[in-house]
């Protein structure tokens, strides 16, 4: 028995050994196979689980040199024509674990930054994976100075290209070809989800779309007119991060047990509506380092309230009160919001001498009528890809610093009201869900990481993982009541202090017990 053991284990291994060389040697010639009109392929290269994959090429404002690859995959670089004037670089993940899916990542802020992150993250998983540069390279808006081309790749074809492009390649690559296709994406990228819902939905069967950065012209608008509230550092109008903390203490002492539990987070900031003249210092006061000036609560009522233009419309809702311990170092820092300053100045103005600090609410108008591309993504009729049988998994964190989660609400009900659907029969395609303690796209103070990435991951179980949560709703047709979240120790791989169960909108999470805040089976949604 144990010579024949023996063999058959050599043997196993033999064909290992030979599906091994046949993958590495597909990967090898396929840049041989592309021959598709526009597309210039670069490379196609093996890269064996395990590397620390450099990325020399990549712009340096990217932030990223490298890139760890956890599982076999053939790596296809291409340069992809777009227009006359424009081309996006695009990359195709191709794994050697393939679980027959194709799936398309995206993009953040205004760059042009492949994410290297995401690509490995969904490859590991067993995704055919492509991701763009969006039509240009790094983080700057510069690129879109007079070259309208670039704008329209940013504003949606730099995604579908990749797509179309990436399903065809998925075909070539593996036999079975891919029996059905998935987006992820977060800001920048869930805008891009969404972009692909309303104005190609055949392109997808599953979206999951993070916070996404939707109502585009106005959040631009929005987040530039933090700097007319308060004012450069040196102004008393303006907060240190240290007196934001302040107004956030005070925020939870009012709000944080409305949802029956004290545990640090607002479950449903729509409840929330703080008096934050509790917070102004006694005339005669002699210690004022708890309490803020007259000028300064006229600053916190001003970030709070909602945005509206010249006209008395509302451009955008107000930042949800809870995160403005993130806010503090990038909206309210003081310093013109930079992506807002570069959309001004090479998109809506092409004036790059154009300052921030000049920002009012003509410059709202101006870039709410030019909305080049219909960049503002923001249609209700979801009818086309509701027949298309897609389906869509939107969410947003509740502590989000950049992109307010209000936002997303009203897009909610706009597609409710334009559809004529009550949220019962919008579930049946599109589910909308709210996470108490994430920050913008990521972690933040409470159960945060649903596997949206792999700086989130807490497992491939659909009920811990949000993407395989889709997989799960396209291929078996079981919808997700509940997106379950972990609450990290001290990032992801380490302890897992405790999980929650979020919401699908329009419901919310209540405390009910028997068990403390930690225990996820002692909430309820409502």
């Amino acid at each position: 028995m144990t010579p024949f053991f023996g063999l058959s284990l050599l043997a196993l291994g033999q064909v290992a050994l030979a599906s091994q060389d046949a993958f590495q040697t597909k990967c090898a010639h396929f840049a041989n196979k592309v021959n598709i009109p526009d597309v210039k392929v670069n490379f196609a290269e093996y890269i064996p689980g395990g590397t620390n994959l450099s990325l020399s090429d990549n712009a340096p404002s990217c932030g990223a040199s490298s890139q760890s690859v956890a599982v076999d995959l053939c790596r296809v670089a291409m340069a992809v024509n777009t227009s006359g004037s424009s081309e996006i670089t695009l990359e195709a993940w191709f794994p050697r674990e393939y679980t027959g899916r194709f799936l398309s990542t995206g993009n953040g802020g205004l760059s042009g930054c492949i994410q290297y992150y995401d690509l490995a993250y969904t490859a590991q998983l067993g995704f055919a994976t492509v991701g763009a540069n969006n039509g240009h390279n790094g983080t700057s808006g510069e690129p879109f100075y007079r070259h309208p081309e670039v704008i329209r790749d940013f504003a949606y074809r730099s995604v579908h290209t990749g797509v179309v492009i990436g399903k065809e390649l998925t075909k070539k690559f593996y036999d079975e070809g891919f029996k059905k296709s998935y987006y992820l994406g977060c800001s920048t990228g869930g805008r891009q989800g969404w972009k692909s819902v309303q104005k190609y939905p055949n392109d997808f069967d599953g979206v999951v779309a993070g916070a996404p950065a939707i109502n585009f012209a106005n959040l631009i608008s929005w987040s530039a007119h933090f700097y007319s509230i308060t004012g450069p550092s040196s102004s008393d109008t303006y907060l240190t991060p240290a007196e934001w903390n302040i107004v956030h203490e005070e925020i939870n002492r009012q709000c944080d047990t409305i949802d029956g539990a004290k545990d640090g987070l607002i479950e449903d900031p729509t409840l929330c509506y703080p008096i934050f003249e509790t917070l102004m210092c006694a005339p005669k006061a002699s210690n004022t380092t708890s309490c803020l000036t007259s000028a300064q609560v006229q600053t916190v009522n001003k970030v709070f309230a909602p945005f509206y233009g010249i006209n008395g419309t509302l451009l955008y809702p107000r930042m949800q009160p809870g995160s403005e311990n993130y806010a503090a170092y990038i909206m309210y820092n003081g310093e013109p919001f930079t992506y807002s300053q570069d959309w001004f100045r090479y998109v809506v103005y092409n004036n790059p001498s154009w300052n921030g600090t000049s920002f009012n609410l003509k410059d709202a108008a101006a870039a709410l009528a030019q909305n080049p591309y219909n960049i503002q993504t923001f249609e209700g009729d979801l009818s086309p890809f509701q027949k298309s049988g897609g389906k869509v998994l939107h969410y947003h964190g509740m502590q989000d610093q950049l992109i307010s989660s209000e936002d997303s609400k009203l897009y909610y009900s706009h597609v409710s009201d334009t559809m004529k659907l009550p949220p019962s029969e919008l579930d049946e395609f599109y589910r909308f869900f709210t996470v108490s303690g994430m920050s913008h796209c990521g972690l933040g103070d409470g159960a945060a990481g649903i596997g949206q990435g792999s700086g989130t991951y807490a497992g491939s179980d659909p009920e811990d993982n949000v993407l395989m949560a889709m997989v799960k709703w396209v291929e078996e047709g079981v919808a997700p009541e509940t997106i379950r979240g972990s609450k990290f120790a001290d990032g992801v791989g380490t302890k897992v202090e405790y999980r929650r169960k979020h919401c699908r909108y329009p419901r919310r999470n209540v405390h009910v017990g028997p068990g403390n805040y930690t225990d996820e089976n002692s909430w309820q949604c409502i």
